[in-house]
């Protein structure tokens, strides 16, 4: 079944509506930076038509990874569809709302540095083959409280296990309410649970298109830490904040639309695993690509603390229908529901360049009708090194600037990234690595200072 799509005109005259019902004086104009930083240029209501228009400017070069300051007029240009009103700033007579908008130059044409132009380009090269794309990711955060100050320390707000009610779980009640406002924004929210460590929570919300799914994601984690810090915690993506117990993921759920057949591409009910030879493909691109992109899915110097056995995170480059040590896993749901999940992925990346990636991956193995390994259906944690050796496991990079180095000499980054991002994200993380390497940490003063 079709289903239509709202006019531009209409979209702007209901747009015109909310503002009236909803007393909407201020109107912010939100985007992101290479690093998938939420941005915002705030107007008032009264220009709105001016924003519709793409008529709003601002100085790309304060912004990470944009332009020199000798090409720095840019302009946001928002996607109608993102309007939503922001419940913590409603009250009697007042309230404020958002869109989130691309990035263009003044003539025009897309701004190559803005990652939402980046993913974009996958998509119409997906819409070239014939597919549209359709992301589900999992966003796992830790609450920690704050001191006197409002900085976060290292003390979370609770001591539950995962799936725990309360009394120990006492992140429930700052669940509801990130729950109740995001669905005020228009999420539909599928689960919401404790998570395995202590303060770590997991919000489900439904997939969509690539799109509108890193769309979602980054509003996502701006309404959680919007929130928790109305109940004075703060909330964090970090992937790795706590030693010793397991980190936060974003585990993403991928698959592809057939347009022209009307059907989830990846499912084959003559398969003895209900898939598709376009879908084993697309796993095996997933696979041959892995260690080029993942300084992009996994972008920190703490990221690689999480991608170590016995915390659940997947640091070995293996696929299975249902094993959960796997890089890659294929849950349960069959027909329209058939899709691949990669485990790897963390919240702390930014989710339009982390899906382009994927998705890009996961086509070129489609594209080239690559073939996927045998599946690994064993608990590979639990494997000797020799045992993991002798299938042929292979490890995902065990830092960033082994990742780095993937990224820049293999040709999935580039080629998804294009120029100007490929080239900003590269000096951004070398950077960091070399911040860190040059860094003296608190566990080398503890370990080595009084001792030599």
């Amino acid at each position: 079944m079709t289903v239509s799509t709202p006019t531009r005109e209409t979209l702007i005259q209901e747009i015109k509506e909310t503002i009236e019902k909803k007393s909407v004086e201020l109107l912010h104009m939100q985007f992101v930076d290479i690093e998938g930083t939420l941005k915002h240029v705030t107007i008032t209501a009264e220009q709105l038509q001016q924003a519709v228009d793409g008529k709003v400017m601002f100085d790309g070069s304060s912004i990470t990874g944009f332009t020199p300051i000798n090409q720095s007029d840019l302009y946001l240009d928002p996607d109608l569809s993102t309007f939503a009103v922001l419940p913590w700033t409603e009250e009697e007579g007042y309230s404020e709302a958002r869109f989130i908008c691309s990035v263009t130059k003044p003539d025009g044409n897309d701004f190559d540095g803005d990652p939402r132009n980046v993913l974009k380009k996958t998509v119409e090269r997906a819409k070239d083959k014939g597919y549209s794309i359709s992301v589900g990711p999992e966003l796992e955060f830790f609450l920690f409280e704050t001191d006197e100050f409002g900085q976060p320390t290292q003390r979370t707000q609770d001591v539950g296990g995962y799936f725990e009610p309360s009394p120990k779980d006492e992140g429930e009640k700052v669940r509801l309410a990130i729950y109740k406002a995001l669905k005020m924004m228009g999420f539909t929210i599928e689960a919401s649970h404790h998570e395995v460590a202590v303060g770590q929570h997991e919000i489900n919300f439904k997939y969509a298109d690539a799109l509108a799914s890193a769309d979602a994601a980054t509003t996502y984690k701006w309404v959680v830490k919007t929130v928790a810090k109305q109940f004075g915690l703060h909330a964090t993506f970090m992937p790795k904040p706590l030693a010793g117990a397991n980190g936060s993921g974003m585990h993403t759920n991928i698959s592809l639309f057939n347009e022209e057949k009307q059907e989830n591409a990846f499912y084959d009910d003559s398969d003895h695993l209900g898939l598709s030879e376009t879908a084993y493909q697309f796993i095996a691109g997933l696979i041959e690509h892995v260690k080029d992109f993942v300084a992009v899915t996994n972008p920190l110097v703490n990221s690689y603390k999480r991608l170590v056995p016995g915390y659940e995170a997947p640091c070995y480059i293996a696929w299975s229908a249902s094993n959960r040590s796997a890089l890659i896993r294929i849950p349960a749901t069959r027909g329209g529901g058939t899709r691949v999940e990669i485990r790897c992925p963390d919240p702390s990346s930014n989710p339009y360049l982390a899906f382009a990636v994927v998705a890009a991956a996961g086509l070129d193995g489609v594209e080239r009708e690559l073939t996927a390994p045998p599946s690994v259906d064993a608990d590979i944690f639990s494997m000797s090194p020799a045992e993991i050796e002798a299938r042929g496991i292979e490890n995902l990079p065990t830092n960033l600037e082994q990742a780095v180095d993937r990224l820049e000499t293999g040709e999935i980054g580039l080629k998804t990234l294009g120029e100007h991002a490929f080239g900003e994200y590269i000096d951004l993380k070398r950077s960091e690595w070399n911040d860190f390497r040059t860094a003296v940490t608190g566990w080398e003063v503890d370990a080595y200072q009084a001792k030599f």
